[in-house]
């Protein structure tokens, strides 16, 4: 029985690299609990995913942040934390419960070059094997990315530990006696460009590059406006990037977030999208609205010959099941 299960994750687990070529699959993004709270809304937000067989289950990483903590005395003391700890130990907890491939994020941000090897090598004695490897955001209290002192500052030079790490080296070129699997990894891409590069085009050259160093697929940035994801595409093939480019889709969910989101994410609502919100009166509207515009999205992306779609869940679970069960 045992064995039965090794076989089915280790075959899942290699649907990962071979999503194009694969059957219409979904995969899920989600948050670690926030600290102290237990793991039982995640894993019934996964309880709802699970049954639209998800090709894996990607969970991000969150690096410590400053907050203020006030003294009896009316003083404030700055303290740094991290609210969501555990990213490695919930992509276990997925992947023993759940029986799905898990994907979790190994972020430069917040980290040095031995805190991301002992990650590695915690994930290898898990048996997690594929990685999206990212940059991660800058600190709130920073203008600008700062990376840790001893750590990456560029995601290239993450993906080059992971190779060398791949290859029997640790970062300070001591042999690795026994190597384990090496790790698969994914990186992020940027349909309306990252919002530090100067342009899009420059952009795309530092996907390439990530390519080259070995990168063998990319999952976007969410967007609503499909014609950029398809103008992103069709300049990535012309300038040389071949590996699969997964879409990563959001339903919106609040009225809200038709200034919240251009904001935090970078990307443009449509304006036929814009316009349909505006008439929105209450939240229930937007995520019917929401659910509408994702749904046709989808069969879009599904009539361009697109067969994996990634969708980020947070706040929108109810709604992502939603769409799911109608493209079925």
């Amino acid at each position: 029985m045992i064995c039965r299960i090794f076989l089915l994750i280790l075959q899942r687990i290699m649907s990962i690299l071979n999503l194009d070529k694969d059957h219409r699959r979904f995969s899920f993004e989600v948050l670690p609990p926030l600290k102290g709270t237990g793991t039982d809304k995640l894993f019934a937000d996964i309880d709802r995913l699970k049954e639209f067989d998800p090709a894996y289950i990607n969970i991000t990483t969150h690096h410590s942040e400053f907050v203020y903590r006030e003294l009896e005395n009316g003083q404030f003391e700055r303290q740094r934390i991290r609210r969501r700890p555990g990213t490695i130990a919930i992509a276990a907890a997925i992947q023993q419960r759940y029986h799905i491939p898990v994907q979790p994020h190994v972020i430069c941000s917040g980290a040095t070059i031995e805190d991301i090897e002992y990650e590695l090598l915690d994930l290898q004695f898990l048996g997690i094997s594929d990685l999206l490897l990212l940059r991660g955001d800058k600190a709130k209290e920073d203008s600008r990315f700062v990376p840790t002192p001893g750590g990456h500052a560029h995601t290239t030079e993450l993906i080059q530990q992971v190779k060398r790490f791949n290859e029997g080296f640790f970062a300070d070129g001591t042999p690795i006696k026994h190597p384990g699997k090496p790790f698969d990894f994914g990186v992020a891409c940027y349909p309306e460009k990252h919002e530090e590069a100067p342009n899009l085009e420059r952009d795309m050259e530092y996907l390439k590059q990530k390519q080259d160093l070995g990168a063998q697929y990319g999952v976007t940035q969410l967007f609503f406006d499909n014609e950029k994801y398809f103008s992103f595409v069709e300049k990535a093939r012309a300038m040389g990037i071949t590996i699969p480019i997964i879409p990563g889709i959001k339903p919106l969910a609040k009225l809200s977030q038709l200034t919240v989101v251009p904001k935090t994410f970078h990307c443009d609502i449509p304006e036929p999208l814009a316009k349909e919100i505006v008439k929105c009166k209450t939240d229930e509207d937007a995520r019917q609205l929401g659910i509408e515009w994702t749904t046709a999205q989808c069969r879009e992306l599904y009539a361009h010959g697109v067969n994996n779609i990634h969708f980020y869940t947070v706040s929108a679970v109810d709604s992502v099941a939603e769409v799911a069960r109608r493209l079925l």
